[in-house]
């Protein structure tokens, strides 16, 4: 049975009805946390905090108000987690992940009005066809399908109204409700991710920049035969409407049952991508969303969709983080603390306890550097090794430090092919694809 796609509801455009929602938002949890507390009271019991505010009622209310305002109030989860990652009480992530699910798609009214506003009056004449039914709706926008006058199917992806104007005062309101809730880890320092956050969205948000980023792509895997880049239709676009050749493609996630050759095949060639795009491009797609891959088992093609949050990176950033991995590949632990300084994992001042316990996670997370082979995901404990020793560093308060954010995003893609490779139950040699970047 397939999941029921949300109703549609409007986007609320304005910064005072966006505001509204917050505020309603914030009153009805308090509301919540109030009747759970006299509930709990008359039963004889002395609630905590934590345990009047994470009531199923309250997480289900945030979820779905912020995924009604869309936008950043719904990215803004995602950098917060990368720094947090499984430090953050376990309903709070179960709420961020909601948050990175389907969002509620525009009325059709609403839709109709943006498309009138970018294209003007009967601009139905420039399609042979037009599907106003989305073929997915996300934080940002949604995407439709449709045909050109030439018989091209396109793929038509339409911005939200009002997200542009509301993504400082979205995260700095997201923000400060995760405060006073007191969800975050006290001594956390969160102020650089969330102006990063903004920078983020405002560049997702541009969709003719992400178009540069899709063409820029375009050229750099154009004498690939594994991969497909959809083409920029710059006639039809503008900064709130991208416009792409449609590119057909099962998820992958679905292949879970494929052939074991397949499976390794796809996950090695994206692998070797990330790879190519950190030490060659210098030019990344950070987005780990399992969304942003389509699967053509015709042609063996993996589809890259979604450029919107392509960084670019400077040479001397990946070249101290190609040494960091150098280092995990030899397990050479001097090595390893020499350029986790280098990259920003800590400081000069950073205690030497914290120093060995940061040496250690990083040495870890390069086990598969390191094996002869290929490297099998589906039976690696790795993942539960990795938060067991975040865990034990982040429980120290005196080592609350955020390294730089692009070495988070990094992260961010390298976890996201971690947990795509563990659920295909894939095996890939990544010793043999990271060897020619080892000099």
């Amino acid at each position: 049975m397939k999941p029921r796609r949300p109703e549609s509801s409007a986007v609320p455009g304005s910064r005072l009805s966006r505001l509204m929602r917050f505020g309603s938002l914030a009153s009805g949890v308090v509301g919540g946390m109030l009747a759970e507390g006299a509930r709990q009271l008359a039963q004889g019991k002395r609630p905590a905090f934590s345990d009047l505010l994470l009531t199923p009622g309250n997480v289900q209310r945030v979820a779905e108000q912020l995924s009604q305002l869309r936008g950043a109030a719904m990215k803004i989860g995602q950098l917060l987690s990368m720094d947090a990652g499984d430090l953050l009480p376990s309903e709070l992530s179960d709420m961020l992940s909601r948050l990175r699910s389907d969002a509620h798609p525009m009325p059709m009214s609403q839709l109709v009005a943006v498309l009138d506003e970018s294209w003007g009056r009967g601009w139905e004449g420039r399609f042979e066809r037009f599907s106003f039914t989305p073929l997915a709706a996300a934080s940002i926008g949604q995407v439709h399908a449709a045909q050109g006058k030439d018989g091209q199917r396109l793929a038509i992806k339409v911005q939200y109204p009002g997200v542009r104007e509301s993504i400082s005062s979205d995260v700095d309101n997201v923000a400060t409700l995760l405060r006073m809730s007191g969800l975050l880890p006290h001594g956390m320092d969160v102020a650089p991710l969330l102006q990063e956050a903004k920078l983020q969205l405002h560049n997702e948000a541009d969709y003719l920049q992400e178009a540069m980023h899709l063409q820029r792509f375009h050229q750099l895997l154009a004498d690939s035969p594994d991969f497909l880049v959809p083409r920029w239709y710059a006639e039809f676009s503008t900064s709130n409407i991208l416009v792409m050749s449609f590119a057909d493609g099962v998820a992958l996630e679905s292949l879970e049952h494929a052939p074991q050759t397949e499976r390794d095949r796809i996950i090695t060639l994206l692998f070797a991508l990330f790879l190519r795009e950190v030490f060659e491009f210098q030019c990344v797609q950070t987005d780990p969303n399992f969304a942003n891959y389509r699967y053509q088992q015709e042609t063996g093609q993996i589809v890259l969709l979604d450029f919107g949050a392509t960084r670019l990176y400077r040479r001397n950033s990946t070249e101290a983080f190609r040494k960091l991995l150098v280092a995990g590949l030899r397990e050479d632990r001097a090595a390893i603390t020499d350029a986790a300084l280098d990259v920003g994992y800590f400081q000069h001042e950073t205690l030497p306890k914290h120093r060995l316990l940061l040496t250690d996670l990083i040495s870890q997370a390069c086990e598969p550097l390191r094996h002869q082979g290929a490297y099998d995901f589906a039976m690696s404990d790795l993942a539960g090794r990795l938060r067991d020793a975040g865990w034990q560093l982040g429980t120290d308060r005196d080592f609350w430090h955020t390294p730089p954010v692009d070495v988070l995003l990094l992260h961010r893609k390298i976890g996201g092919l971690y947990m795509l490779a563990a659920k295909l139950k894939a095996r890939v040699n990544v010793r043999c694809l990271f060897e020619p970047y080892v000099v």
